[in-house]
């Protein structure tokens, strides 16, 4: 017997501390989150979406967005319009459950109506993450670069994935 999916869902302001909660979990991979911060950028993204009672979640910027993050200002610098996924973290009960194949097709299917073409994201490489560079690989995306940020605390892989118009 197969059991129907938890939906995707449109993130709300009631979300907001299960999410801070799960970021903050994830915090060595993603970037710890204070409340506030939390809010302003929900407020600045392009998509967010979860899945279920927060089994996962996905944050995502286009070029408009004010937002301060080094990987985010790398693809500003060389793409006019883009999709950034700033973060997706998938709930550690919930893991293996195909939720982040599940966000970023919901999300690519949101980013061509919108019009974009593009769709970014970064994948730590010191330490490496060789799982989530198999499944951006597996998902289309194409690297696009590199770069050592804070103040060379963290190395990171960019990924570019073109979207059809």
């Amino acid at each position: 017997m197969t059991s129907t999916p938890a939906p995707i869902a449109r993130v709300s302001a009631q979300d907001e501390a299960a999410i801070l909660a799960l970021n903050n979990e994830h915090a060595a991979e993603l970037s710890w989150l204070e409340a506030e911060r939390l809010s302003f950028l929900l407020g600045e993204a392009f998509y967010t979406r979860r899945i279920g009672d927060l089994e996962a979640f996905i944050m995502t910027f286009d070029q408009d967005a004010r937002y301060d993050s080094p990987n985010f200002l790398w693809f500003r610098e060389r793409y006019e319009r883009f999709v950034y996924v700033d973060r997706v973290v998938v709930a550690a009960h919930a893991r293996g459950r195909g939720h982040a194949r599940r966000l970023y097709q919901d999300l690519f299917g949101h980013v061509e109506r919108a019009g974009h073409t593009l769709v970014t994201c970064e994948v730590n490489t010191a330490p490496p993450n060789p799982a989530s560079d198999a499944f951006h690989a597996a998902l289309g995306f194409v690297e696009a670069g590199d770069a050592v940020i804070h103040g060379g605390k963290k190395a990171v892989r960019y990924y570019a994935r073109q979207i059809s118009a």
